[in-house]
């Protein structure tokens, strides 16, 4: 008899939709799972303004299965020249819940990052009175300094001093991905949290060279040693309501993934649920499943829980060897053709 396990309706704390076809092609499969999403806003051009992000909320409206139950959430892009007035604005009429900071160069369409805490700190000051959530992609970006150990480099440079400087600031740390990260936010205070993909809960960074490279499994932050990864599985499994789910799903067509320069980004949301749910059976840590995917982000956000309900079922499910984008092309999803132990029935 297969296990079966009923959980409130997750919600996705860290989303890439993109826009246009890709838009059409991706939304489908978090819209019939997630009950919400933090939408991030590294589009081309970024999405700095109310106004901007307002009609990129209606475009992700509009692409939606009529059938679908779904609220997007959306994000600000933080730039040196972002107006504070707009910004807390747009999050007093409820267009706005959060803002992204992405260090200039850091990951996928960052160009127009911060270039410094400094550069943007009265939009932070202004977010610490209003309680706005500040989410972070935290990696230094210096050349010099190993792949390996920008997020480590970037806590102990800039987050540390940024909290000291502004002590309720609301901060999700996003994609977690060392065992620095984990203790940080495990020692912190309340108003510090983190994401958690299922890449960096699964695999380590040896997934990256398995019989040659493997481009779909490379995403920023990028993979880290199997201590780390440990590290990870420990603080999501251990009941600590400053973990929630995030999958960082990004999708990019086939070409650019495979490309001589490969873009960063796992399009893992059709597999994450079931990743999630192996994880915490491995660990012995299912009864605390329902926490990490469906209440500790509403609970950080200030947001009610879903009422509604899904079921994972313990029964092989085929992950689908490619996806055809609307447009054409194709997406190759994360764990491409490959069996996983979980399955997801929807209403």
């Amino acid at each position: 008899m297969s296990v079966k396990l009923v959980i409130r309706r997750p919600d996705d704390w860290h989303l890439h939709l993109r826009d246009n076809e890709m838009l059409a092609t991706v939304l489908p499969y978090s819209s019939q799972i997630y009950g919400r999403a933090v939408v991030m806003p590294n589009l081309v051009p970024p999405l700095k303004t109310t106004s901007a992000i307002s009609d990129y909320r209606e475009r992700i409206l509009g692409s939606m299965p009529e059938n679908h139950h779904f609220q997007p959430l959306m994000t600000a892009y933080l730039s040196d020249d972002s107006d504070a007035k707009d910004l807390l604005s747009g999050y007093q009429s409820g267009v706005i819940k959060a803002v992204k900071l992405y260090p200039a160069h850091a990951t996928t369409n960052s160009a127009h990052g911060v270039s410094s805490v400094d550069a943007v700190m009265p939009v932070l000051e202004m977010m610490q009175k209003e309680r706005i959530p500040l989410l972070i992609h935290g990696e230094v970006t210096d050349s010099h300094i190993d792949v390996f150990d920008r997020e480590a480099r970037f806590i102990e440079t800039i987050l540390v001093p940024l909290l000291n400087r502004l002590p309720e600031l609301k901060v999700v740390l996003e994609h977690a991905t060392t065992k620095e990260a984990a203790e940080f936010v495990l020692n912190g205070k309340d108003n510090l949290a983190a994401t958690i993909t299922p890449q960096h809960l699964l695999l380590n960074r040896n997934a990256l060279f398995q019989g040659g490279l493997r481009p779909h499994n490379y995403c920023l932050p990028i993979l880290k040693r199997e201590i780390h990864r440990q590290a990870l599985v420990k603080a999501v499994t251990s009941g600590s309501s400053r973990f929630f789910l995030g999958t960082d799903s990004a999708p990019h067509e086939q070409g650019k993934k495979e490309g001589a320069c490969g873009c960063a980004g796992a399009f893992n949301v059709i597999t994450a649920l079931s990743i999630y749910a192996h994880i915490f059976e491995q660990e012995n840590a299912l009864d605390k499943l329902e926490a990490f995917t469906s209440l500790n982000g509403p609970r950080f956000y200030g947001l009610p829980t879903n009422t509604e309900t899904i079921t994972l079922i313990k029964q092989p499910m085929f992950v689908p060897e490619s996806i055809e984008v609307v447009s054409g092309g194709k997406l190759i999803p994360f764990l491409a053709g490959e069996l996983l132990e979980w399955s997801i029935v929807t209403d």
